[in-house]
């Protein structure tokens, strides 16, 4: 590690510690350890004979270990993760809004729409300019730089989609060397898109009521799509294969391929919605899934305003985390740099903003239409619900001795066998932005300290010392194997690319362990949890990711914790028990510390 940190947003990124390649013998012995708890003996015995075959000395395993190890020596890779990531992200083949993609809602500002909207744009291209200038302090973590190249993909970053595997246009590469140079948005309105300038030629930034002058030129005006239900922004919300073929017909005229130049390129979206939410749920759900013809999916963060002034952001996740966004979002909403702006003067006078023409014959406009109804029909089979704690956060569980992450975990976990009477696999995200190109690790919460926590909660034979002495060993668990997470100690990442490896190789011969009762059960999730701890967001959400998984986001503060909800609407009423069990088990918890 670097002793003198730069101060510069990119400059410690080559000074980071890489990512360690996991040791074989280490990671299988760590796969059978945290997949052990969900299975049956019968399962154990059989995925621990997978193992042995693929660590026994004919094995591929290590011929795949050894292509890993090279890989991660070539002078030009960041981590050995490099093509991991790209082929976890960019090649999934379902749609990726409701799936992918997450959102954070922000706190009322009190501001009305257009000047919540304003505020929100001049904010983030400062934040744009300083990135540029490398001025955006490097994010801290115990006094020790973490990775920022994330920020890399921040702005005029839009993810293309591909036949096999989608791509991703973005600054910073072969093709676009350095910073954007674009100089504008786009503007959802009623399903129609508009170039607003943000930047006048010379790069100066518009100011605030100026860009507030230009969004209510925009919507008085009456150049919207007469049927927004043939919005292409429908197309976006397509299986990725389909929205690629839907992509070429229409880049076939050459007009639209001038349009999707500046939907493309655009430092990022901005989407001005004519409803307001009937409440906190409904603001979530419209930023996660909403108005499909009034977004635009595949760029990498759209700010979404409703007619009420209520917002948030909708990210799209092959190049961006949650942290990433988080400290973004920070320095948007508080507006509190470390620097003196990094750019010239204000721009004078009122921005430019045209509308962006793409045509669709009548092919393409039923395509965007069944596109927008069976987007809304798969939104509408998933049910969601927030769940608000104002008496218990953070501050309470340390008081309590505990740590905050591994008390809401436990409470996951409790609530998860009296709502549905088994516990089932559940994942969390781990931030490992420590390291260089560091992104997240997937930990897996369940373990035999948690089977036995859950049981002696309710073992009426248990009294509170041994109820207490359950929770506090499955908690101590937790965060020592958060810390092996962070350390790069984890063993499902390790095996996943191993198998892609052997996949790119074009091997046709199927390996055992990844056909195992413990690669298929440890993986299939009943719980997945993450987490955003910013005092500037309300809630943090994205969709569940198996048939009976319950996706839980969650907002733990000081002060209190809010959780947003998602589930496939057939299991909605597990949900809804999960959510009554977890207020019950906060509670009970909360007492078996304070008095255990």
């Amino acid at each position: 590690m670097n002793p003198n940190p730069s101060p510069r947003t990119f400059g410690n990124e080559e000074h980071l510690p890489r990512v360690p390649v996991p040791a074989l013998a280490d990671t299988c012995r760590r796969f059978l350890e945290w997949s052990a708890p969900l299975l049956t003996a019968t399962q154990r015995a059989r995925t621990e004979d997978a193992v042995a075959a693929f660590l026994a000395p004919q094995s591929p395993a290590h011929e795949l270990q050894a292509a890993l190890e090279r890989y991660d020596a070539r002078p030009d890779v960041g981590s050995w993760l490099d093509e991991f990531w790209p082929y976890r992200y960019l090649g999934r083949r379902d749609r990726i809004a409701l799936n992918a993609n997450f959102f954070f809602l922000f706190h009322d500002s009190g501001q009305d729409q257009v000047e919540r909207a304003a505020t929100l744009v001049a904010a983030a291209v400062d934040y744009k300019l300083r990135l540029d200038d490398e001025s955006v302090p490097p994010a801290v973590q115990r006094g020790r730089p973490l990775s920022m190249v994330q920020n890399k993909f921040l702005f005029s970053t839009t993810r293309i989609p591909g036949a096999v595997q989608d791509t991703v246009r973005a600054p910073y590469s072969e093709e676009w060397p350095g910073p954007s140079t674009a100089r504008h948005l786009v503007v959802f309105f009623r399903g129609t898109p508009f170039r607003l300038d943000v930047l006048d030629p010379d790069g100066r930034p518009y100011d605030r009521e100026s860009l507030a002058a230009a969004l209510h030129t925009i919507m008085k005006t009456g150049e919207v799509l007469a049927d927004p239900a043939t919005a292409a922004g429908h197309l976006t919300t397509m299986a990725r294969a389909e929205w690629a073929g839907a992509r070429q017909t229409l880049l076939a005229d050459p007009g639209n391929a001038a349009a999707f130049e500046e939907l493309e390129t655009a430092l990022f979206g901005l989407c001005l919605e004519d409803v307001s939410p009937a409440d906190t749920q409904q603001a979530c759900d419209g930023l996660l899934h909403g108005n499909s013809g009034n977004r635009w999916f595949d760029k990498s963060f759209s700010l979404v305003v409703f007619a009420d002034g209520t917002a948030g952001i909708n990210v799209e996740h092959c190049g961006l985390d949650g942290t990433t966004i988080l400290s973004f979002v920070d320095i948007m909403l508080t507006a509190e740099l470390d620097t003196a702006p990094a750019g010239p003067p204000a721009a004078t006078g009122v921005p430019t903003a045209t509308r962006i023409e793409l045509t669709l014959d009548a092919t393409l406009g039923r395509t965007a239409r069944e596109a927008g109804e069976s987007f809304a029909a798969y939104a509408d089979a998933t049910a969601t619900r927030t769940v608000s704690f104002a008496d218990f956060g953070a501050s309470r569980a340390k008081q309590l001795g505990m740590s905050p992450d591994a008390f809401v975990q436990m409470a996951y976990q409790l609530a998860h066998r009296r709502a549905k009477g088994l516990t089932g696999a559940t994942y969390e995200s781990i931030a490992t932005r420590q390291y260089r190109h560091g992104r997240t690790e997937a930990m897996r919460v369940v373990t035999p300290e948690v089977l036995t926590f859950v049981s002696t909660m309710d073992d009426d034979s248990a009294d509170r010392a041994a109820r207490s002495a359950a929770f506090r060993a499955a908690a101590a668990k937790h965060v020592a194997l958060a810390k092996e997470c962070q350390a790069g100690d984890a063993p499902e990442q390790h095996l996943w690319e191993l198998q892609l490896i052997a996949e790119r190789a074009g091997a046709t011969e199927p390996i055992a362990l990844y056909e195992s009762p413990g690669w298929l059960v440890m993986r299939d999730d009943y719980l997945s949890t993450s987490s955003a701890p910013s005092a500037n967001i309300q809630y943090f959400g994205f969709g569940s990711t198996s048939p009976q998984c319950i996706g839980v986001a969650y907002v733990l503060l000081p002060d209190g914790l809010n959780i947003y909800l998602s589930t496939p609407r057939h299991v909605a009423d597990q949900m809804h028990r999960f959510a009554e069990e977890l207020t019950t088990a906060v509670a009970e918890l909360e007492d078996v510390l304070a008095t255990g």
